[in-house]
């Protein structure tokens, strides 16, 4: 075992050691935001701070690696690079959050952790990995695995759209979002990520990329729970036949 597959492993079990302490703690933030957490910034600041991180450390990884890039690896940067476009370059100038702040510890904790997941993918793919064949474009892998990332990326978009027209000028801060994925789980939008990054985890098929994965469901899933129970306790008519972020299950 060399020593980055030791650092993947180490990055692997250090997500799953922090998922009790994000279960029962909300980060604050969004809705969650509560004072005690020092200076801030505006929101549309903080997240593109914190999302365009993964394109100025990931581009440069894989475009200047050593490795061979085959088709396949330059669909893996594609999909990454578009991902993380529209999450620090779009996303940004659409929230409709005037006013609204988010702590820079927050700012700060979240950018090296795209820091580190988009360096751990983006030295593997550019320098360690094997080039992928061409035959891997036809492996049920990849091709189970890029429907699976279109899939949760148009879910998550489509959920961003959702929420963000529930802003309209003179709406209330929050409401109860409704349609769609919505009459089935609070937060379809994380639902959506968790299915993106595991579907590239499927496409790519190595170490880095399941690292990610497993932060992104590590992260998200203790934040959809919080947002399900924050909704119950701030909407008394709120669905309750609805779940957190898995249909049917969580």
């Amino acid at each position: 075992m060399n020593d980055f597959t030791i650092l993947v492993l180490a990055w692997i079990a250090l997500a799953l050691a922090l998922l009790p302490v994000q279960l029962r703690i909300s980060a604050p933030y969004g809705r969650h935001l509560r004072p005690g957490w020092g200076p801030a910034v505006s929101n549309r600041l903080g997240w593109m701070a914190v999302e365009v991180v993964p394109l100025v450390v990931f581009v440069p990884l894989f475009v200047g690696g050593t490795g061979e890039k085959t088709t396949a690896m330059w669909i893996f940067f594609a999909a990454w690079v578009a991902h993380y476009a529209y999450r620090g370059l779009v996303f940004p100038f659409r929230l409709r959050t005037a006013g609204k702040r988010i702590p820079v510890l927050i700012v700060v904790s979240g950018a090296l952790f795209n820091a580190v997941n988009a360096g751990l993918n983006g030295f593997y793919l550019g320098t360690l990995s094997p080039p992928y064949p061409a035959a891997w474009l036809i492996d049920p892998r990849f091709v189970v695995g890029l429907v699976l990332f279109v899939g949760g990326a148009a879910v998550n978009v489509w959920a961003d759209n959702r929420l963000i027209a529930l802003r309209r000028p003179g709406a209330p801060d929050y409401a109860i979002p409704r349609g769609g994925l919505f009459g089935l789980v609070s937060c379809p939008n994380h639902l959506g990520e968790i299915v993106e990054w595991c579907g590239l985890a499927l496409m790519c098929w190595n170490l880095p990329a399941l690292s990610f994965a497993v932060w992104t469901a590590a992260n998200l899933v203790p934040r959809s729970l919080g947002h399900h129970r924050w909704y119950r306790l701030r909407f008394p008519d709120y669905p309750p036949d609805r779940y957190a972020v898995v249909p049917y299950l969580l």
